[in-house]
């Protein structure tokens, strides 16, 4: 079949469509509905069903003849080691993890906390959760206290998973000093957390509450998987809001083991058997559904990579695993491609590894440049796929489906919807906008299964920030257009989130820090295009009138306090002083003409500008900061 006719039978048949689809899946019972529309704008997917996630993805393939293929394969270059477990061993794994969670006092329904490093034991714990019918929350790593703070006041963990330190190419970051101010800071105390000690780093224990990792496996016993419901949360994780407190998307068992399943194939063009890489983070959603999840579902054996696309050693670093372990397909973020390109722009290092198993470069997260992909598409001789989704949608709305049909590719286009998603473009009224012109992505609903049903214990601000804009329609929150051949071209965001480095990250959230330093009065942070990150934050500070202290003191002090309570993935490096910060007579700060004049790109000058000086600020702030 074609894409046409895959699409067109899904949008005649929508519910017949996925209940095809959920054939693949082991069910304990199946389904009353397949989509239960009682509750709309709250959807719900296959009511009835009692289903196990972690089933689906380990046991079924140890009893169905899989048992003695690799599963997971862990590959850290930062710490020189390999680790590798068939389905047979990760099960055996994670079945006595989940033995030592629920000794711990969890029971279906509870919440888990996994502030873990990119180490096996963080896609053991998230299975093992799954296994009992634990609700998990995975909090990156690179966080501050109080943003896992902030988390743990929300999904209310009974106990948090970690470890002793994560580690990067340059030095060792220790997460248990962290893991503690963060409970000390939070209003909800977890019950336990289970810590596993690294050996680059041991971390204090507190007697009562903290629990040694290999202790506790040791003396563990082995649990089975539990039915849930396929309307019962699976996870719970959070992205920036405007407003700068996370939401928490929460994710189900049993539509998210379906549309996975289905895009493994018939998207990403893999089956059982085959050698699936994504180079993300398990805490981001890309390592959720496809480090995790989605690679084991199939059948296929995963790689979780501990280390950099360049530095760790060099920028040969990906083509040596895709060689080492015959990878088939590869998914990251065009940042990744956009670093090797700078450290090998002529590609001299990909001429040492054989890559003849490697067969499509799947690149999402951020837009893609064209000459990015272009770049990788003449080194590496085989299809880059740019394709365009979100934390809350779990899996990929546009696509170029290689398991269905190639599609002509496009530089700078996410290409086609997939089925379960009708996407259209809308101007401010809500009116359809004629093709090549820039608007508002919108998706209509329903959702496909293995989207967002809601936010965590709050449905009203699910519907308030993405049903409530265009009735009918989820908002992305993106622009762009949608060309004469039916490709989908994202062009930016819509509101105040920026991309950095494929990580959503608030401005608001930034500001709310700077504003905290007692010398500034005022602040405005924007994104910035940068060729390796995306964009990285700016922040532009107006200073009490009062403030006769160093001015370099404020500027070295806001970009520490960014870091110790957002975290270095912000990427926050630059900020710069200024007399005022151009406003509209309301008293709206002008971030995108800010963000046009460090660009050094055209705007119009904005008709309700209070003064027009305050652009002569920014102009030699920018300046300052080197982008003049």
């Amino acid at each position: 079949m074609t894409y046409e006719q895959v699409y067109q039978a899904w949008k005649s048949d929508p519910t017949g469509f996925w209940a095809k689809a959920a054939e693949d899946i082991d069910w304990y019972e199946k389904w009353d509905s397949v989509l239960d529309e009682s509750q709309a704008p709250l959807y719900r997917w296959f009511t009835g069903a009692k289903v196990n996630t972690c089933y689906n993805a380990l046991d079924r393939h140890v009893e169905n003849g899989r048992a003695d293929q690799l599963a997971l394969i862990y590959d850290s270059p930062v710490t020189k080691s390999l680790r590798q477990f068939t389905y047979r061993e990760l099960r055996d794994e994670v079945a006595k993890l989940a033995g030592v969670i629920r000794s711990m006092g969890v029971e279906k329904g509870d919440r888990v906390i996994i502030y873990m490093p990119m180490i096996p034991e963080a896609a053991m714990a998230m299975l093992a959760c799954a296994r009992i019918g634990a609700v998990h929350s995975v909090v990156f790593g690179g966080f501050a206290a109080n943003e896992l703070a902030t988390r743990i006041n929300d999904s209310k963990p009974k106990a948090i998973l970690s470890a002793s330190c994560g580690i990067e190419p340059s030095r060792i970051i220790e997460y248990k000093p962290l893991l503690d101010a963060a409970i000390e800071l939070a209003e909800h105390k977890p019950k336990k957390c289970l810590i596993y000690q690294r050996p680059q780093s041991t971390a204090s224990m507190i007697e009562g509450r903290d629990l040694d990792w290999y202790d506790a496996i040791y003396t563990a016993k082995a649990v089975d998987c539990i039915p849930v419901a396929a309307t019962d949360p699976l996870y719970i994780l959070y992205t920036s809001g405007t407003t700068g407190v996370p939401k928490g998307v929460v994710r189900d068992n049993g539509g998210h083991l379906v549309a996975l399943n289905w895009s493994m194939d018939n998207i990403f063009g893999v089956k059982a058997g085959d050698v699936y890489w994504a180079a993300s983070d398990v805490g981001w959603v890309v390592g959720h559904s496809y480090i995790v999840y989605a690679p084991l579902f199939k059948g296929c054996t995963s790689i979780m990579y501990e280390g950099k696309p360049v530095g760790t050693p060099d920028a040969g670093a990906f083509w040596r695993v895709i060689e080492q372990h015959k990878v088939n397909v590869l998914f990251t973020a065009p940042t990744a491609f956009r670093a090797i390109r700078r450290e090998d722009p002529q590609s001299k290092l990909l001429g040492e590894y054989n890559l003849k198993h490697f067969r499509a470069l799947f690149l999402a997260g951020e837009r893609c440049d064209p000459d990015t992909l272009l770049w990788a598409q003449e080194k590496l001789g085989v299809p880059v796929i740019d394709h365009w989704w979100q934390t809350e949608t779990g899996w990929p709305i546009c696509a170029n489906p290689l398991g269905i049909e190639q599609l002509p590719i496009k530089p700078g286009s996410s290409a086609k919807p997939m089925p379960g998603y009708t996407v259209a473009v809308l101007d401010p009224a809500g009116k359809p906008v004629a093709n090549d012109e820039i608007g508002s992505i919108v998706v209509k609903l329903p959702l496909p299964p293995g989207a967002l049903p809601t936010l965590w214990q709050n449905d009203e601000r699910y519907i308030e920030s993405y049903l409530s804009r265009f009735k009918g329609y989820y908002l992305t929150a993106d622009a762009g257009f949608l060309d004469d051949d039916g490709y989908l071209h994202i062009m930016s965001r819509t509101d105040d989130i920026i991309n950095v480095a494929g990580h959503r990250l608030s401005t608001g959230g930034m500001e709310q820090v700077l504003a905290a330093h007692s010398a500034v009065a005022e602040c405005a942070v924007v994104g910035i295009h940068d060729d390796i990150k995306g964009e990285v934050p700016v922040g532009l500070l107006v200073l009490n009138t009062d403030f006769a202290g160093d001015k370099a003191d404020v500027v070295r002090e806001v970009v520490q306090m960014v870091r110790e309570q957002i975290g270095p993935v912000a990427a926050f490096k630059k900020a710069a002083i200024v007399a005022k910060l151009p406003k509209t007579r309301s008293g709206k700060i002008l971030r995108r003409t800010i963000k046009a004049i460090a660009e050094h790109t055209p705007y119009k000058m904005p008709a309700t500008i209070d003064d027009t000086s305050a652009l002569n600020d920014v102009e030699s702030a920018m300046s300052e900061l080197g982008y003049l």
